[in-house]
């Protein structure tokens, strides 16, 4: 049986989320989450029906920017695992063991990230992917009690965060993409399953230089920003299926 305090922490949040009205407040809403549950940070992102990508986070702007310069998002276990799981993620479970990974993981504690995190991944009606993280810096004892006591204030979190999100974003029209070529809609379906450009290339049987050409076709064709957005454009359209 949860304590009472512990029920009045979601239920306190979840007031929260429906006084927010538009979607500057989803920046304040993750910070007041990590009041709520003494965490140092939570993220939330997603790109809407629209291909307008939703962003609300507690790192720093300085390893927001670090993270999409140095393109962590290749290699980042956290994203790849989202993309290819419909259950919660504990980041201590994931592969790490790569050496981009390992580099990527030491910098992200080097910024601030806390070395425990807890995704939700949220997959939506019309195709939106979303995801949802808690983050903080603890030992594993302490953190597997945070799992314990509040995995499921976390999914709920996620999932009332998203809804809102895409609540304020249907008055948007939606964008008509234009078609993709098989080998663009292969490459992108196996890029959002987690496979790495050398595995790619080898499974179509293609270059990695032929490779790069088609993602970039890709990404320019849409209009998208990095080639996670171009995944997660194409699957929001229904082109791909992951």
């Amino acid at each position: 049986m949860r304590h009472g305090d512990m029920t009045q922490k979601i239920t306190r949040f979840l007031e929260r989320v429906t006084e927010v009205d538009n979607e500057s407040q989803l920046q304040t809403l993750v910070e007041h989450f990590c009041d709520i549950y003494d965490l140092e940070h939570a993220v939330y992102h997603a790109v809407s029906a629209t291909g307008k990508p939703s962003v609300a986070f507690t790192y720093g702007l300085e390893w927001a920017v670090q993270y999409e310069q140095q393109e962590y998002w290749r290699d980042d276990p956290v994203i790849r695992g989202a993309y290819t799981s419909f259950a919660p993620l504990d980041w201590k479970r994931l592969d790490w063991t790569t050496k981009r990974s390992k580099q990527f993981l030491g910098e992200a504690i080097s910024s601030g990230v806390g070395n425990q995190g807890y995704t939700v991944p949220i997959r939506a009606p019309g195709g939106q992917f979303a995801a949802f993280s808690a983050n903080h810096k603890s030992n594993d004892d302490r953190w597997k009690m945070f799992r314990s006591d509040y995995k499921s204030d976390v999914l709920l979190a996620a999932h009332y965060i998203h809804q809102r999100a895409m609540d304020l974003a249907l008055t948007d029209p939606i964008p008509q993409l234009p078609d993709l070529s098989p080998r663009e809609k292969d490459v992108l379906s196996l890029l959002g399953v987690g496979k790495s450009r050398g595995q790619i290339a080898e499974r179509l049987h293609i270059s990695e230089h032929t490779l790069r050409v088609y993602i970039d076709t890709a990404r320019h064709k849409m209009g998208a920003l990095n080639t996670t957005h171009a995944v997660a454009l194409a699957f929001k359209s229904g082109k791909i299926v992951l």
